[in-house]
């Protein structure tokens, strides 16, 4: 949600960018993104409402949605109709999992959908099929083994919509996958599709620009380990947030407390992790942590170290924090600094949550 990043992103080529909401909409029309792939389904009648007066407003305006039922496409359609939009809105059938999040479970249910949206014309357009990959749990094999299973679902899918007369202006056909713990499985399942059209896959794997240090870090390791291009890849994908915090308390020989928690860092998958240390009145550069120190608990706005007594940590010692999960840290500030490697800030970006 930061206007810089956008535009930091289509500059570099992205085909579009995706979104969640009709707020987080808002922020991107309000700054001049035309083409937006809303990886969710708009509900709600102010929602409808803006979604088709922007649609309306704008020509330049490139709109995609997501439904998965009938009572969404039949939402979508009784709002464009009355607005009489002039034209249609384009929308991908999402297709899901059993226990898992939205999307069409079953063929027979993508084939629903696809019979409503042709239903709608020319009001609605089908323009793809999209999944979301970051659903499952288990071991590495059982959440292939699912994944494998959804993509085969999507490919099906998209075979019944590309024959649908609703897709006759869908050139290209969309293949959209979400998430950025298995887009390798994703990319080379849509990529054999063979739908005997034109298509195109939009791989929607936003924690690429930021990368963590410890669930998607785990997860990249895993991709490279699994395919012969990790192998090709150098580096790959390098954390590049951090989040910087005080030691403020040690009132334990084995404890440390810092001032960054729940306001300020994701502890939704992992707490953070204790990377670096840096003494203001000693050091010209950030070292890295000794061993043996690590998270324990978090609160509103501490984090809890355990650390080994002879830990050279002390009150006022700045604390450099890796974390998991970049969505959820990028929320939870309004101003986040760029700096180069000497940790010069060379930048600053704001978001807009």
């Amino acid at each position: 949600m930061s206007p810089q990043l956008f535009h930091a992103q289509i500059d570099d080529g992205a085909w579009g960018l995706t979104c969640a909401t009709v707020s987080q909409l808002q922020v991107y029309r309000h700054f001049g993104v035309d083409r937006v792939l809303i990886a969710n389904q708009v509900v709600g009648r102010r929602n409808v409402d803006y979604l088709l007066d922007e649609l309306l407003r704008d020509p330049k305006f490139e709109p995609y949605v997501l439904v998965d039922t009938v009572p969404a496409v039949e939402l979508l359609a009784a709002t464009a109709r009355a607005k009489r939009i002039p034209r249609a809105l384009r929308v991908l059938v999402e297709v899901g999992a059993r226990g898992a999040r939205t999307g069409a479970r079953t063929l027979e249910d993508a084939g629903r959908v696809i019979g409503a949206i042709e239903a709608a014309t020319p009001w609605l357009a089908l323009h793809g099929v999209e999944c979301y990959e970051g659903l499952f749990s288990g071991d590495a094999n059982q959440i292939q083994a699912r994944i494998a299973t959804m993509i085969e679902l999507h490919i099906a899918a998209a075979r019944l919509a590309s024959n649908s007369p609703s897709t006759s202006d869908a050139n290209p056909f969309l293949l959209s996958a979400g998430g950025s713990a298995f887009f390798d499985i994703v990319a080379e399942g849509l990529a054999n599709a063979n739908l005997g059209r034109p298509t195109l896959t939009v791989l929607r794997s936003g924690c690429y620009i930021t990368q963590d240090h410890l669930h998607y870090a785990n997860a990249f390791e895993r991709l490279c380990a699994r395919t012969p291009l990790g192998k090709s890849l150098g580096p790959g994908l390098v954390p590049a947030l951090e989040v910087w915090g005080c030691v403020q308390s040690r009132p334990e020989p084995t404890l440390a407390y810092v001032t960054g928690g729940k306001r300020d860092l994701s502890y939704d998958f992992h707490l953070p992790t204790p990377i670096a240390w840096y003494r203001p009145a000693l050091h010209t550069a950030p070292h890295a942590m000794p061993i043996e120190h690590g998270a324990i608990a978090i609160n509103d706005q501490h984090l809890h170290l355990a650390v080994p007594a002879e830990s050279p940590l002390a009150v006022g010692d700045l604390v450099c924090l890796g974390i998991s999960h970049p969505c959820t840290t990028f929320d939870k500030w309004q101003l986040i600094y760029v700096v180069d490697d000497d940790y010069r800030v060379i930048d600053a970006i704001r978001t807009y949550f």
